[in-house]
């Protein structure tokens, strides 16, 4: 088959950038800025954007202000919030925000887990027993990350089995979708065709989602072996801001206006206005205060594709 033979008209952004982006930044950034980045995330036509975490500020202080981030997220029409909710208590404050959307977070490897979340991944997974049916069944969508499928910095290559074990259990618990990360950008587009091959034996493509972060330059040539095998969510942070604190040396995610430049000039479209992704860029690199790495960030869209 001929490559680029079954692309398909539209894919879907998640954008983690208020999140994943944030939350690995040296400072604290303060809300009323957070807020700021969002209300430009919102006006570019994102529709799907991670705003915060609820966990407990002893782990992720930059994220302490997620019941105020929820509480003054401005409305817009079609966009669905999310947020990182690892437990019980989480999960508390994420209903009483109204909120509608949460996503759980888990390692294919053990050492990576334990580092991240403080747990094993048998009983990190015991305890999204009383996180997701409960999302559930209070009518929220609950979503599931699974970082360190493609390498870990700690183990190195991880075995697929594993991270499918973990998927099987996350989807049987009532996730809608999973996303695959490349939590230290090690992936490779062979390396990446083999693993959702191991997938698209259990479950269907748009069960999954790809989470890649740009480390040695490689998150758009994996994302490319994706969408052609299928994907079509891609999670990606505007800039490319953000990174794994427990991952040393990981870059960010791939940056939003690198993949929608890229999509664009490929006949995909994807809702968003790259020049107000532009944008949206800018105001996140003045909201951290330090120039962020994305391509099209630093390059700018005087000449858009297509």
């Amino acid at each position: 088959m001929p490559l680029f033979d079954t692309l398909p008209g539209t894919v879907s952004i998640y954008e983690v950038s208020p999140r994943d982006g944030l939350q690995n930044e040296a400072v604290t950034v303060p809300t009323t800025r957070k807020i700021r980045l969002i209300e430009a995330l919102c006006a570019s036509g994102l529709s799907r954007i991670e705003i915060t975490s609820f966990v407990s500020p002893k782990w992720v202080p930059q994220l302490a202000d997620g019941d105020a981030i929820a509480a003054h997220t401005p409305s817009a029409e079609g966009v669905v919030f999310s947020a990182l909710c690892p437990n019980a208590r989480g999960l508390k404050r994420a209903l009483d925000s109204g909120i509608k959307e949460i996503a759980v977070f888990i390692s294919a490897s053990e050492t990576h887990n334990r580092k991240n979340v403080n747990s094993t991944i048998e009983d990190t997974l015991e305890g999204f027993r009383s996180v997701i049916a409960p999302a559930v069944e209070a009518g929220l969508r609950v979503r599931g990350y699974v970082s360190c499928v493609w390498g870990c910095p700690y183990e190195g290559e991880i075995d697929t089995e594993d991270a499918l074990r973990i998927a099987r259990e996350l989807l049987n618990q009532g996730c809608y979708e999973i996303s695959l990360g490349d939590t230290i950008g090690a992936g490779t587009p062979l390396q990446t065709r083999r693993i959702l091959e191991a997938f698209f034996a259990e479950f269907s493509p748009g069960q999954l989602a790809m989470h890649m972060h740009d480390t040695r330059g490689t998150a758009l040539a994996n994302i490319l072996v994706g969408l052609e095998m299928g994907i079509r969510t891609f999670d990606a942070s505007v800039g490319g801001l953000g990174g794994c604190p427990y991952a040393p040396g990981a870059a960010g995610n791939v940056a939003t206006e690198d993949l929608v430049f890229m999509l664009h000039g490929m006949g995909v479209e994807t809702g968003i206005d790259l020049a107000k992704l532009h944008v949206a860029g800018q105001v996140a690199a003045a909201v951290v205060g330090h120039p962020l790495a994305g391509k099209v960030h630093q390059a700018g869209v005087r000449s858009l594709p297509g």
